[in-house]
């Protein structure tokens, strides 16, 4: 009787480890895909990233690059003060996109330009993602929001 106790606790501990793999294994492979990493564009020129690749894009839309072609075409330039990416997207942008301000994109890269698929802007006035604002910091272009200019 104490032995059979002692098998039945051995084969429900095996199934329930053979579950918990069998479960992990399923959930790395599921996101496989759905794992988006940012990238500043400093990284994305030291390291370009292997054709057909999505990625996030995130950065300041460069100044004076931002030009509206023919229908819902725009294309502008990514910085983050060390390097700048040729950005180009197809499709309404948000309210608050602008010149100066940050954005991320995903996409992916084709021929040295990215090419959007999705382009997310800052909430509001003070927002910025938290990547974005490390990547500017680490490029000594960051400025606190919260800070008046001058």
């Amino acid at each position: 009787m104490r032995n059979l106790k002692k098998t039945r606790r051995i084969q429900i501990l095996l199934v329930a480890g053979g579950a918990l793999v069998l479960s992990t294994a399923l959930i790395g492979y599921g996101m496989r895909d759905g794992i988006n990493f940012f990238r500043a564009p400093s990284q994305i020129v030291a390291e370009p990233p292997a054709a057909g690749e999505v990625f996030r894009l995130g950065g300041l839309v460069e100044a004076g690059t931002l030009v509206r072609g023919q229908g819902e075409e725009i294309t502008f330039k990514v910085t983050d003060g060390g390097a700048s990416v040729p950005v180009t997207f197809t499709g309404v942008l948000p309210d608050l996109f602008g010149e100066g301000k940050g954005m991320v994109g995903t996409g992916e890269m084709v021929e040295g330009t990215f090419v959007a698929r999705e382009i997310l802007a800052k909430h509001d006035e003070n927002y910025m993602p938290k990547e974005v604002t490390e990547a500017l910091k680490e490029q000594g272009v960051y400025r606190d929001p919260a800070q008046p200019e001058g």
